[in-house]
């Protein structure tokens, strides 16, 4: 990430820790599913936010896509 960049690293968050939120709970279950995982009720926000990220870059429907519209590689 650059300087430009307003994201933090969730080890750099100040409530990390704390218990995930209703939105975050929520968002990942359809990616969760579709990879035959479950999101677990007990989740950080650091940690919901790293399986958010984690199942996004799984997903077919999410994957980034390189110049010219095709898959990145």
């Amino acid at each position: 990430m650059s300087e430009t960049d307003p994201r933090k690293n969730v080890r750099d968050w100040a409530t990390g820790e704390e218990p995930a939120t209703g939105p975050q709970l929520s968002y990942p279950r359809t990616p969760a599913r579709e990879a035959g995982e479950e999101v677990p009720e007990n989740l950080t926000k650091a940690d919901a936010s790293r399986m958010i990220d984690r199942l996004q870059q799984a997903s077919p429907r999410t994957k980034e896509t390189g110049p010219g519209g095709g898959e990145a590689t």
